[in-house]
């Protein structure tokens, strides 16, 4: 039994052992974790720093931008009416002009109205001479095409003839060159 009480104490002894090793361990996590814990709290007082030192100048950012948005609405209102009283005085001469240009136009108008007429009188004149001088040219065309036709019959008559003439000469040549080559 003594052997099994030195295997009982030492395996006691490597429990206390054990169980030491594993307080101090705790120990040792216990301190790391409240380290830890004072870093992140560290850190969490430095982003809440940080946030509200960026809120801050957002704030006064749009301060400005809310400032130079009612400066540039002031700005716009101001050349909108302007630009209104501009048009009104625009729109006033250029319909003075165009009664003007109105007035002249109708002037126009009635004058070219009467050049019109008289131009289509004159032409429709010029169009009966013009017709008449057509017929007649027609007249003549159908003349000299006649007289054309009846000198090409003329022509083809005097070529029949000549030919008739040149086929007689050259046959009795041909009797002529026959008899000198049988001699």
């Amino acid at each position: 039994m003594k052997v099994r009480a030195k295997g009982v104490d030492a395996e006691q002894a490597d429990h206390t052992a054990e169980l030491r090793d594993l307080k101090r361990a705790v120990v040792e996590l216990r301190a790391e974790m409240e380290r830890m814990q004072f870093e992140r709290e560290l850190a969490v007082q430095d982003a809440k720093r940080e946030a509200s030192q960026e809120i801050s100048q957002l704030k006064a950012a749009i301060s400005e931008l809310r400032d130079e948005l009612q400066r540039a609405h002031i700005q716009r209102d101001q050349e909108v009416q302007q630009a209104i009283a501009a048009g009104k005085g625009e729109i006033i001469q250029l319909r003075g002009t165009a009664e003007s240009l109105r007035a002249v136009l109708e002037t126009v108008r009635l004058e070219n109205d009467a050049r019109v007429q008289a131009a289509y009188a004159a032409s429709a004149n010029e169009i009966e001479q013009l017709k008449a001088m057509a017929g007649a040219l027609r007249e003549q065309i159908e003349m000299a095409r006649f007289n054309k036709e009846n000198a090409l019959q003329l022509e083809k008559q005097g070529a029949r003839g000549e030919i008739a003439q040149l086929q007689e000469t050259i046959s009795v040549m041909r009797k002529e060159m026959e008899l000198k080559k049988s001699h």
